[in-house]
């Protein structure tokens, strides 16, 4: 594990959201993948067996936080200016949720990213995708 990655779980272990929702990070393949392990009381919707759309888009913006901080030499978690969820489809209850990050730029005062979530193995079919702009100055 490298380091960053051990600062990045202790980052979330400061987030009582983080913490609530169980969410893991790892680095598989150079890529930072993102978990949320399914979990009953994250259901939103037990009629249809979806999660909770606040738990999935939260899980979004953390994993984006989670990116950023991986990308940046930040000590603290970046701050959020604008973020816009798409949920393209619901997300079913009895599986595991995955979230990567995709920096698109990092820059001085703030960055850009896109968050996309998926079940099972196949990443193409997302459930929900989200795109943000985090304040990352340090002075700001």
């Amino acid at each position: 594990m490298t380091e960053r990655l051990q600062d990045l779980q202790a980052f979330l272990a400061r987030m009582p959201f983080a913490t609530f929702l169980g969410m893991e990070c790892d680095i598989r393949d150079g890529e930072m993948i993102a978990t949320l392990p399914y979990q009953e009381r994250l259901l939103g919707n037990v009629a249809i067996n979806a999660l909770h759309g606040g738990c999935t888009g939260a899980f979004l913006e953390l994993t984006a936080m989670a990116g950023v901080f991986l990308e940046s030499d930040l000590n603290r978690p970046p701050k959020p200016i604008n973020i816009t969820v798409d949920y393209l489809r619901s997300a079913k209850g009895g599986g595991d949720l995955y979230a990567r990050a995709i920096v698109h730029k990092l820059g001085r005062r703030m960055a850009s990213v896109r968050a996309e979530a998926w079940q099972g193995e196949d990443r193409r079919k997302l459930v929900t995708a989200l795109q943000a702009h985090f304040l990352v100055a340090q002075d700001g």
